[in-house]
């Protein structure tokens, strides 16, 4: 049997690694991946970098590397340089440090397990590292991620949501996230792959962690006092292991104001983190659309 460990989306979350990296050496899986988004929306993307680089584990790029390198190179729109809702990301971008920056340029989008090769590892989809594979997805569209590659087992992380779905060709696995997960369950997540002849089976790990240390780093780096609404919205993401950020944006933008800290008390009471997906996003077009009625001429 060889045993494949997948670790995904630590996000900056150096306490929550800690912990999975204990688990992991008490696992001995024969081989380790990571899945992407060491660094971004928290505060120690550097020190995450230097521990899976010590560790010599592959891995692929996710979304947020992308993220912070575009803005440490400045290839992004000339307002977010300077823009109050950017602040995070220009202060988790300027916390990396050039060797941090290196490694994470060099990351591949997606490759292949030495020892499994029927396991193919990407971060959001074969398509692209910002397209999630979440339990929202069809069936009809996990086959069609399954068919984009020529391996049997697609293994995937950035939507922070741990799922299994076995097809007639093969099998589509997201790892969940160590740093933020979304699935209202706290601890450090990630998955162990077993692999026995042609049969796989998908085992997904919960590792307890002090989530203080984490709250401790945010305000002794200055991440909380420096990242405006972002900061403050990623806190409640670790608190309560549901997503804040994103929809806080999907909010604003539809209410025609900015994303900024002052407006995050009146987010706060208009969103419900267990409302579903289709749910909220049918508010939100019902917002969008009156807000647009506000702004027409009478």
């Amino acid at each position: 049997m060889i045993r494949i460990a997948v670790l995904a989306d630590i996000h900056g979350n150096l306490p929550a690694l800690e912990a999975v990296l204990e688990d992991v050496a008490a696992q001995q899986p024969d081989e380790v991946l990571v899945g992407g988004d060491l660094v971004g929306r928290g505060p120690c993307g550097k020190k995450v970098v230097q521990r899976i680089t010590e560790k010599g584990w592959r891995g692929v790029r996710g979304n947020h590397e992308d993220y912070l390198l575009a803005f440490r190179h400045k290839r992004v729109r000339s307002h977010w340089l300077t823009a109050p809702e950017w602040t995070a990301a220009r202060w988790m971008a300027a916390e990396l440090d050039e060797a941090a920056a290196r490694s994470i340029e060099g990351l591949p989008l997606t490759l292949s397990s030495r020892l499994a090769p029927e396991l193919r590892l990407v971060h959001g989809s074969p398509r692209s590292n910002s397209e999630g594979i979440g339990p929202w997805t069809s069936r009809q569209r996990m086959e069609t991620h399954l068919a984009a590659v020529k391996e049997t087992v697609l293994v995937c992380g950035h939507t922070h949501r741990s799922l299994e779905c076995r097809l007639p060709t093969g099998v589509v696995a997201n790892v969940g996230s160590v740093g933020l997960p979304f699935n209202r369950d706290r601890r450090a997540q990630y998955a162990l792959f077993h692999f026995d002849r042609e049969e796989v089976e998908v085992e997904f790990r919960r590792v307890e962690y002090d989530l203080g240390l984490t709250l401790g780093d945010y305000e002794s780096s200055g991440f909380l006092s420096h990242g405006g609404a972002t900061a403050r919205l990623l806190l409640m993401e670790l608190e309560q292991a549901a997503p804040f950020l994103v929809p806080f944006i999907a909010w604003a933008r539809a209410r025609g104001v900015q994303p900024l800290e002052s407006e995050v008390g009146a987010f706060q009471e208009f969103y419900d983190p267990d409302e579903s997906f289709r749910s909220f996003s049918c508010r939100m077009r019902e917002l969008g659309d009156a807000s647009k009625r506000l702004q027409e001429p009478s």
